[in-house]
């Protein structure tokens, strides 16, 4: 019998749930949250009734994304078929919640203090050291509302910019601002697993990640350090045990030499973990289908290394990158807009130094200006693998 999934949210994420769902003989639709109407993920023109009639006809309700409102959530929650629940969305969408969910497991993060106040903001700079990096509690991602203070001279400034935030905001839940200290990390890496409703975890390997003006632009799944990866998979584990959590759920890390510092927690299928849908024999929004439906996991084992390449802001790219060996690409049918995530491309290898090569072949044909720092990064990988 075909189960019925509802997803909060119809962006890009809803929308490859439900390319990942029909195999599975899963009907996926989404709730625009702006609307208030079901609609299917890939044809948004056809409505299926607002958000009461979604919650009687689903078997199953779960999230793409975490700022979702609050009064959504527990009218969700009441239904008893969100998943994950409620209480791990909302830790997802308010960094307060977030951290006392990290200090409850004993799991490594930065060093932070919470802000409200003036008073508050004095004892933070007391408390830790330059530089610190301010980030908005709520509704923050892609960089965006965040502030760094590097030297003593531009406190006030700094302050009075978060303060004209935090009064303007219309946010439902309180604002506030996490102050953290900056880590002086080797790299940015992440997790992507996934747990079941009878407590089976599942997790894929560790993926590198860089960043362009704070917003994820590339992504390499490969083989990694084996006690990195055992360290991450505590940490799932701790976490998601925790929460009692059910589906996908993304822990972006700092590595610092030999350990691992949690910067954020992802409730939700993930950026970095496009690659899967040509890197796993099970991709991450199947996965999450898999979990939140009570079915048996999939396979999460590297079946070759594979790189994802964001399409920032773009709605074409050249045909020439159809020619490459292993390419594949995903588009989220979005209207043009700087800055805006409107696709991804996944390459593939039979081993790192073929990826390193497609990498820098793909990096050769795309426009520079469209998607800066690629070529770097390209030729620092391919530099890499070829010592």
């Amino acid at each position: 019998m075909m189960k019925k999934v509802l997803v909060l949210g119809a962006g890009q994420l809803a929308r490859m749930m439900q390319l990942a769902g029909t195999p599975l003989n899963l009907d996926v639709k989404a709730l625009d949250v702006s609307s208030n109407k079901v609609v299917h993920p890939i044809t948004p023109e056809h409505i299926y009734g607002d958000l009461a009639a979604g919650i009687i006809h689903a078997d199953v309700i779960t999230a793409e994304f975490e700022h979702v409102a609050h009064d959504i959530l527990d009218q969700c929650q009441q239904s008893g078929k969100l998943f994950p629940k409620s209480e791990a969305i909302k830790i997802g969408g308010d960094r307060r919640l977030e951290k006392a969910l990290l200090e409850s497991c004993n799991t490594a993060n930065a060093k932070h203090y919470f802000v409200n106040s003036k008073e508050d903001f004095d004892k933070a700079i007391s408390y830790l050291s330059l530089p610190i990096i301010f980030k908005t509690a709520l509704e923050g991602y892609d960089g965006k509302g965040q502030w760094r203070l590097k030297v003593a001279a531009d406190a006030e400034a700094i302050w009075q910019e978060m303060a004209d935030f935090l009064n303007a905001s219309t946010t439902t839940v309180k604002q506030g601002i996490v102050a953290e200290q900056m880590v002086p990390f080797d790299r940015e890496i992440s997790l992507v697993g996934v747990r079941r409703v009878n407590g089976d975890v599942a997790v894929y390997p560790l993926t590198e990640n860089h960043h362009t003006n704070g917003i994820l632009t590339v992504s390499v799944a490969a083989p990694i350090n084996t006690k990195l990866q055992e360290q991450a998979g505590t940490v799932f584990k701790a976490l998601s045990d925790k929460l009692n959590y059910v589906g996908v759920m993304a822990i972006e890390f700092f590595q610092v030499g030999n350990q691992l510092l949690v910067n954020e927690i992802a409730p939700r299928v993930h950026n970095s973990g496009h690659w899967t849908q040509q890197g796993a024999d099970t991709c991450q929004f199947e996965n999450h289908l898999r979990a939140i439906c009570d079915l048996p996991l999939g396979s999460t084992a590297l079946v070759r290394p594979t790189a994802m390449v964001n399409i920032i802001g773009e709605d074409t790219i050249p045909d020439e990158v159809l020619a490459i060996a292993s390419v594949s690409v995903h588009w989220y049918n979005k209207g043009k807009r700087a800055g805006r995530k409107m696709g991804h491309i996944n390459v593939s290898g039979e081993h790192e130094l073929q990826l390193a090569q497609r990498l820098q072949s793909l990096a050769d044909i795309l426009c520079p200006k469209a998607f800066p720092d690629l070529n770097d990064f390209a030729k620092n990988y391919l530099d890499k693998q070829n010592k």
